[in-house]
């Protein structure tokens, strides 16, 4: 005699359930013990069965969702930067406040979503190993640099065009705003070697810092601007 059908079900569909849970969840755990992986050890020297080994699955399963190690690559970046830029496009367009608070904004609200994460050692894995890789070099270059950049550029342009900013080379000064996040994402990655070990560096700080900086010297000021100084030549003048 067959168990009554609600027993079955009582005991076989909670287990179906979480084994299709288990399943859903499968491509997630694997891209984040790759980032991980990645992170720790580099493109190079991580092996695809250790991915596997660390989200707790077979080779054969990493393989059924992500065919080779560089497709792997390309998803990880595509989960942790490539693949957020229509969010961060559309918090520019609501964005309500000034240029120079959405700057500062943007440098803030970076840290807390990719540089203080793991997935900010990704730039400097593609730093260090992008020559010997120029597929996912162009890969990273198309899905995360180039967006990164125009978004950057849309908010100076901004605040030209509002009166906020000062004229100036665009293409050139967003490199005053990516400089200082590349410099601290290498801090965090490398031993903190960047700086003198006697001296705390504080992230956020740092950046609200070089906001400032860059924002200070991008405001337009009232009344004429002060002419550089001519540097005296000693016989001339």
């Amino acid at each position: 005699m067959s168990p009554p059908r609600s027993f079955v079900d009582k005991i076989i569909c909670p287990v179906r359930a979480k084994r299709e849970r288990r399943k859903e969840a499968r491509p997630g755990e694997l891209l984040a013990a790759a980032l991980d992986l990645f992170v720790e050890k580099g493109f190079a020297a991580t092996r695809s069965e250790e991915v596997a080994a660390r989200a707790g699955v077979s080779k054969g399963t990493l393989f059924l969702y992500f065919p080779s190690k560089e497709e792997l690559f390309k998803a990880v970046v595509m989960e942790n930067l490539g693949g957020r830029f229509t969010e961060w496009n559309a918090e520019f367009e609501a964005f309500e406040g000034t240029t120079a608070d959405m700057l500062r904004y943007c440098m803030s609200v970076w840290w807390e979503r990719v540089g203080k994460t793991q997935a900010s050692g990704l730039t400097k894995l593609m730093m260090s190993e992008g020559a010997n890789f120029p597929d996912l070099a162009e890969f990273y270059r198309r899905e995360v640099v180039r967006p990164g950049h125009e978004l950057l550029r849309r908010i100076f342009q901004r605040g030209i065009d509002s009166g906020e900013f000062t004229s100036i080379d665009v293409d050139h000064a967003i490199y005053s705003v990516v400089a200082p996040m590349v410099f601290i994402m290498l801090w965090k990655h490398s031993a903190m070697v960047c700086v003198d070990g006697a001296s705390a560096l504080d992230p956020e700080k740092y950046l609200a810092t070089q906001a400032d900086v860059v924002i200070n010297g991008l405001c337009m000021r009232s009344g004429p601007a002060a002419s550089p100084a001519t540097p005296k030549i000693e016989g001339l003048s």
